[in-house]
């Protein structure tokens, strides 16, 4: 009998879940992907926007974690990894450009000068004089970040500093997100006796700093090379716009319902979000399918742009949005800028992002294309060049986006692992970071969980 395994998703966990399978299970076995789209990849999107490939999706990973990185190398595409260049992001408040505070965790600054003109006299006494008043934190409480920054560093550091910082990775506010959850490292350093948020803060900044080299890189050509590769090297059957209903007990080990078929397998690794886990899961692990409906998820969207040729950009890698700011877009990634590589392919290219939780994004193109245009303009012209033109455009949206790391949601997802029965795994950006290497991590957990179910 050979061994067979369903992987539920073709996202970057549900690939790389198959890929990890494959290697442990070896070429006999059989590793079917189901994914619901008509094609894989997940939040993974590359698309041409004129003559340009560009992500519209996740755009670029943390080399400083090990995970991505390793996995394009053992794929062969080690030599298509690409560094960001030297300029920075800006953050717009008041109607202008700020310098990005530096040194941040989060956005959360280790003193009030790093802020700038972004804040006021008040709020950097209010900073300055954080480190002399008694700190009240318990290990295990969960705490929202907003709530734990304005209470030590003022409302502003949250709306201009912090949640700009925050809507660009998870596509929330500090209020919405868990110190432990969306920030371990902090939550970590509290928890080991940091006396202020001044003293963890400026603890983890000096350790970042003692790291050389660049902190991001994407892949030359888009993450199309990596969602290519993972089926290259994984050889799974792809099973496209099928969307599983349910996972059942099976006289086989599991039964798979989609498009009023079963199929059985040994062993399942479910990698999409948890509020579409929680329905496949309802049979076979009801207590962890109640945890994973818990979790919101926040939908965006992307506008990908091509600028008139000669188009000049600002002197930034991009622009993060204060939440007080009164705009429509919450980000600007002005990639020619931040990705020299990309100088190579003909005219500017740029990204600008909307959506996080609590604001939905309009369902016509039309409106997202003004939006852009309009907030492009604002700030080009705080920066000093010439209004964009923009020659060619595509929006990319994302309805379920990412889910939401509440206080205590990290909790809960453990828990909700511990809830399934053996042979059944999770991964995705809900079990440990939203970022690629973090989902890369998730499925190569779900991979081992199963292997060793198959195989004691």
């Amino acid at each position: 009998m050979r061994t067979r395994v369903a992987v539920v998703g073709g996202g970057v966990s549900g690939l790389t879940a198959a890929y990890a399978l494959r290697r442990e299970l070896g070429d006999d076995a059989v590793i079917d992907v189901y994914e619901q789209d008509e094609r894989p990849g997940g939040l993974l999107r590359t698309r041409p926007v004129g003559a340009t490939p560009m992500d519209l999706g996740a755009e670029a990973f943390i080399v400083r974690r090990p995970e991505a990185l390793g996995l394009v190398t053992e794929l062969g595409l080690a030599g298509q990894v690409v560094s960001p260049g030297p300029r920075r992001p800006a953050i717009w408040s008041g109607g202008a450009l700020h310098r990005l505070p530096a040194p941040a965790v989060m956005g959360i600054p280790g003193d009030s000068a790093v802020l700038g003109g972004l804040i006021d006299d008040e709020t950097r006494a209010r900073i300055d004089d954080e480190p002399h008043r008694p700190l009240d934190w318990t290990p295990g409480k969960p705490v929202s970040v907003g709530a734990l920054v304005r209470e030590r560093f003022g409302s502003l550091t949250v709306s201009r500093s912090v949640d700009p910082m925050l809507g660009g990775v998870y596509s929330a506010v500090a209020d919405d997100l868990g110190v432990a959850d969306a920030v371990p490292a902090l939550a970590q350093a509290l928890d080991d006796g940091a006396g202020s948020l001044t003293a963890a803060v400026q603890s983890l900044s000096s350790a970042s700093a003692a790291v050389n080299g660049p902190v991001f890189g994407a892949l030359r050509g888009g993450y199309q090379a990596l969602v290519d590769a993972l089926l290259d090297a994984g050889a799974p059957r792809v099973v496209a716009g099928s969307p599983v209903r349910a996972v059942d007990g099976g006289p086989g080990g599991f039964a798979l319902d989609y498009e009023g078929r079963s199929a059985e397998y040994d062993g399942v690794v479910i990698a999409v979000p948890p509020w579409r886990a929680e329905g496949l899961l309802a049979a076979v692990a009801p207590e962890a399918a109640g945890l994973l409906a818990q979790v919101m998820p926040a939908g965006s969207a992307v506008v990908g742009c091509v600028l008139a040729p000669g188009s000049v950009l600002p002197e930034h890698s991009g622009i993060l949005v204060a939440t007080d700011a009164g705009m429509r877009s919450k980000a600007v990634t002005f990639s020619s800028q931040k990705w020299p590589h990309l100088t190579e392919s003909g005219p500017p290219v740029l990204r600008v992002s909307f959506g996080r939780l609590g604001e939905p994004v309009p369902a016509d193109d039309r409106t997202l294309l003004d939006w852009a245009a309009r907030d492009l303009g604002l700030y080009f012209e705080a920066a000093g060049v010439a209004s964009a033109v923009i020659k060619d455009a595509v929006v990319q949206r994302w309805p379920e986006g990412l889910p939401q790391y509440a206080p205590g949601h990290l909790a809960a997802m453990r828990a909700a692992q511990r809830g399934l029965p053996a042979g059944v795994a999770l991964a995705g950006a809900a079990f440990g970071g939203v970022g690629v290497p973090a989902c890369i991590a998730s499925a190569r957990r779900a991979a081992v969980r199963v292997v060793e179910h198959l195989t004691r």
